[in-house]
């Protein structure tokens, strides 16, 4: 077997600037792209012929994507390289975009989605590879924070912005304008992505990989279908059977994609779990939010974009209040109290209704926006806090791939309720279900506060959760 290309050599000072701007680029273009889309949702309804409160797929078959491809994008970068794979990433996300745009119908536009997500599953985790093997270590902590600035700036503009465009133009626009950024990454990845292989090449881990994906692929689906077809049960049986099979295959081999002996780590094991099941109600809460303020309170796409700015801002406040908060009470402790914050943030969505003042709705998205954000940067440190060197890498991209695959559940979830409440409630309209469905991701997360419950009631290391990002 060949030995693979020596390593492009680091570059000097002068010569990161350009690869971190590339790399927030990317970020940038994904974290609009996921966020873009929701406020946009009713108009591609209309657009297409489909009713509002079933579009969950547009925004879950993404998520899916994006976690089914998580685990090999290491890898493929590993083998292929760092440039050839962010380029290839930058060039499926590009065509994707360009395919949702000129989607004629619901179907067409979720493969267009799931295109879209093979490309944004290696954007990030490849572009903060590309900036882990080329900033010296004294510089990695500013270099990462820098990278980090998209992700906060992407959520804070994509509702308003597809509001926006939705408004003076089409929904259309909400892709095509992905279309010149990723132009311009192209180029700019040509001339600026370093070339990093691996040092150690081995055997991707395919059985773990297939048996990984089709679990995750036939839960979703599962959930999806809950409030129309029986075959939901047996999707649901063969997710389960696939996840079992791969829980025996990794323990029983040596280059498992996510070895076994990360569940030891108790911390690790808790963080897991509990940012599964947390993160389902606020995987709904985006699909559901702005079908509340444009179906249910009839606000115009650009409206409730504008209201969306309250949550994008709050949040950005509480990540830095979250480092006081967990230095001074400790993490299950924070957990506890703030999940419950958080599923009743989400029920209390089932009390809105027309008459009440434009202050009390801003003021409470800010507090869910706030309580959520707090809940991700805590429940992301104590995940990754105790893993050690050898296990970071494997550990962090389980995380990631978590992170999406309970974004996608949280919207399949809400999509099926909004579906039964709507075929029970029929005759009191779309705002009823709307208002059943908040209250039960509400009850959804408040369930996780018994995973948390579970967390030593111990003290973060020494600025531990200063600088996680979403």
């Amino acid at each position: 077997m060949p030995a693979p290309p020596l390593p492009s050599p680091l570059p000097a000072a002068s010569a990161q600037k350009p690869l971190l701007w590339l790399v927030s680029l990317a970020i940038f273009m994904q974290m609009l792209d996921s966020t873009i889309v929701n406020t946009a949702l009713p108009a591609m309804a209309r657009s297409l012929g489909e009713s509002p409160l079933q579009m969950q797929s547009v925004v879950f078959s993404y998520a899916l994507a994006v976690a089914t491809f998580i685990p090999a994008s290491g890898w493929i970068a590993d083998r292929f390289g760092t440039r050839r794979t962010f380029l290839s990433a930058i060039v499926l996300f590009t065509l994707g975009s360009l395919a949702c745009a000129l989607s004629p119908t619901l179907q067409w536009l979720v493969a267009a989605r799931v295109l879209q997500g093979v490309g944004g599953a290696m954007l990030l985790p490849v572009g903060r590879l590309a900036v882990m093997r080329s900033v010296p270590r004294e510089q990695f902590l500013s270099a990462m924070s820098f990278i980090a600035i998209p992700a906060l700036i992407g959520p804070l503009l994509g509702p308003t912005l597809g509001g926006w465009l939705v408004e003076v133009w089409s929904w259309h626009w909400i892709f095509l304008i992905n279309l010149p950024i990723g132009v311009i990454g192209i180029v700019a990845a040509l001339r600026i992505m370093p070339d990093h292989y691996g040092q150690q090449q081995h055997r991707f881990d395919l059985a773990g990989y297939l048996m990984l994906a089709l679990g995750m692929i036939a839960l979703s689906l599962a959930l999806d279908g809950i409030s129309t077809l029986g075959s939901s049960h047996v999707l649901a049986v063969v997710g389960i059977a696939a996840l079992a099979g791969y829980w025996l295959h990794a323990a029983n081999s040596r280059n498992a994609l996510f070895p076994l002996s990360l569940f030891k780590v108790i911390s690790f094991r808790i963080g897991i779990l509990g940012n599964l099941f947390s993160r389902i109600g606020s995987g709904a809460m985006p699909l559901l939010i702005p079908l509340l303020l444009q179906v249910g309170m009839g606000y115009s796409p650009m409206t409730a974009g504008m209201m969306m700015i309250p949550v994008a801002l709050s949040g950005m406040a509480a990540k830095q209040a979250a480092v006081k908060l967990v230095e001074r009470f400790g993490y299950r402790r924070i957990l506890m109290i703030n999940t419950v914050c958080v599923g009743l943030a989400m029920a209390s969505f089932a009390l809105i209704n027309a008459d009440q003042p434009l202050w009390l709705r801003l003021l409470q998205l800010a507090i869910f926006g706030g309580v959520n954000s707090m809940q991700f940067t805590v429940m992301n440190t104590v995940t990754l806090r105790d893993l050690d060197m050898r296990q970071a890498s494997s550990g962090n991209s389980l995380l990631s791939m978590v992170m999406m695959l309970a974004t996608g559940f949280g919207a399949a979830t809400a999509g099926s309720l909004l579906s039964t409440f709507g075929a029970h409630l029929g005759g009191h309209g779309a705002t009823a279900a709307l208002h059943a469905t908040f209250l039960c991701v509400g009850a959804i997360t408040l369930s996780s506060t018994l995973v948390f419950w579970q967390l030593p009631d111990n003290r973060p290391h020494p600025r531990a959760v200063e600088n996680v990002a979403e």
